[in-house]
């Protein structure tokens, strides 16, 4: 434990999909304690399952190994420690692809690996009502292939306090991968609501990475954002007392101000009085910010109340399978000859290949169909058709790409730009589960001698 100076996070991921390159400009430049991969949404952990029922050796994320070798040179170096939420829906996989990475850079890593979230089991004894039917999970008619608590920073600290240079997890809450971190580091209880509050602000701005510092955010007019496509991540000067300054990597590309958190503060919360969190009911209503330097600001006034007795947990189901095909019209009355093929398409589905009407649904892309009728359908000079079932089979699915694609001589004039896709759709869904039920582990993978030992 280090009470006696700040630690410094650093925002490493936002997202599965997200740039590496800031990440190492981070780990390079910034030299954080920890280094955090945000990378699981409900759709993603749901997506890793599905995966992993084909390939046992599959379901974390693709982009691990990839990562790790690209910020692991740097962070042992300025010994940063790693904590990401890469391990998905296959945590212990994850961990050894963490160590054999770091073996292949030449660095003995002490992994740790957290796990307990996977309640599929405890889920199917329980039976609890699932929020969004109102039901008992058994009367759910689909295929339960997943359920994933969310756990949070005590696990994370657990882990960190095993002397661990990279901690995977599954589904862990966002902030709780920040959390974790200054649990440890300051010997946080679960009973410090305020200072979890104030953690968990952290966390919230860190956690989505780029959308600090101006991702998400920018506007040409009303709000622009400096060298974009460099856009550099955050990080966050983090006391005892859970005062925090946030800044970027000086030189990088993007925007952090008082506007830019403002923004990200509110992102996903539903009651800024009342942010559940399984650490700390947090409350935001008092957050202010202050700009003190370029490219820096000052996060002041959260606080917290007592954790909630359940945990939130995410179903995933097996959804059936999604087909859909896509062609350009343009030029005069494109969009009338676009309503043309949609109509010959539909009939089609319905008449030769038995699929039920309201599978199908209907896009125009480019004359409104954002808006979902909200607004009038422009006169645009090319729209793109956008045909798509969620239908019980793949072979039902990938009927509509072929019939889209037979438009090229049997539709109207001029389309082109054909594209179609098959994909099996995981349906989420939320229950809770009682918190005593729920068993958080530590696994080290690793020989290394801990570096740092318990607090």
């Amino acid at each position: 434990m280090t009470a006696a100076r700040t630690v410094r996070l650093g925002a490493g991921a936002g997202f599965a999909g997200d740039r590496i390159d800031p990440a190492v400009e981070l780990a390079r430049e910034a030299r954080p304690d920890y280094l955090v991969f945000e990378c699981l949404g409900e759709r993603t952990v749901a997506a890793g399952h599905a995966r992993r029922l084909t390939d046992p050796d599959a379901g974390f994320d693709p982009l691990l190994a990839a990562r790790l070798r690209a910020v692991l040179p740097h962070c042992h170096a300025a010994g940063t420690t790693v904590v990401t939420n890469s391990g998905a829906a296959n945590p212990e996989a994850a961990g050894d692809c963490a160590s054999r990475v770091a073996g292949e850079s030449g660095i003995d890593a002490r992994v740790a690996v957290v796990t307990g979230d996977d309640v599929l089991d405890l889920v199917r004894t329980l039976d609890p009502v699932v929020w969004e039917t109102g039901t008992p999970l058994s009367e759910v008619g689909e295929e339960l292939i997943s359920a994933n608590a969310y756990l949070g920073a005590e696990a994370v600290a657990d882990a960190v306090a095993s002397g661990a240079d990279v901690v995977v997890t599954g589904r862990v809450a966002d902030p709780a991968l920040y959390l974790g971190p200054l649990r440890y580091e300051f010997g946080w209880g679960a009973g410090d609501h305020e200072l979890l509050g104030k953690g968990t602000l952290v966390g919230h701005l860190l956690e989505c990475a780029g959308q600090l510092t101006g991702g998400y955010f920018a506007d040409p007019i009303t709000k622009p954002v400096p060298n974009p496509a460099r856009l550099g991540f955050p990080f966050a000067d983090v006391g005892a007392d859970g005062a925090a300054v946030f800044g970027k990597p000086d030189g990088s590309g993007g925007r952090l101000d008082r506007r830019t958190c403002g923004e990200q503060l509110l992102y996903e919360v539903d009651d800024p009085a009342a942010y559940v969190t399984p650490d700390v009911v947090a409350d935001f209503s008092g957050v202010t910010f202050a700009d003190t330097g370029p490219d820096r600001v000052t996060a002041r006034g959260a606080t917290g109340g007592p954790r909630p007795d359940g945990l939130k947990v995410t179903l995933g189901f097996r959804g059936g399978w999604l087909g859909e095909g896509q062609l350009t019209y343009a030029g005069p009355r494109c969009l009338d000859r676009a309503r043309l093929a949609a109509d010959i398409v539909c009939e089609r589905l319905v008449a030769v290949h038995s699929l039920p009407e309201d599978a199908v649904e209907v896009e125009y892309i480019g004359a409104g169909a954002a808006l979902r009728g909200l607004a009038p359908a422009a006169d645009p000079a090319e729209v793109r058709l956008r045909v798509s079932a969620r239908v019980p089979s793949a072979a039902a699915a990938d009927a509509v790409g072929w019939e889209v694609e037979s438009l090229y001589t049997n539709g109207p004039a001029g389309g082109g730009g054909a594209r179609s896709s098959v994909t099996e759709v995981v349906a989420v869904r939320s229950c809770v589960v009682p918190r005593a039920q729920v068993r958080p582990r530590v696994t080290v993978i690793g020989s290394r001698p801990a570096r740092r030992g318990a607090p």
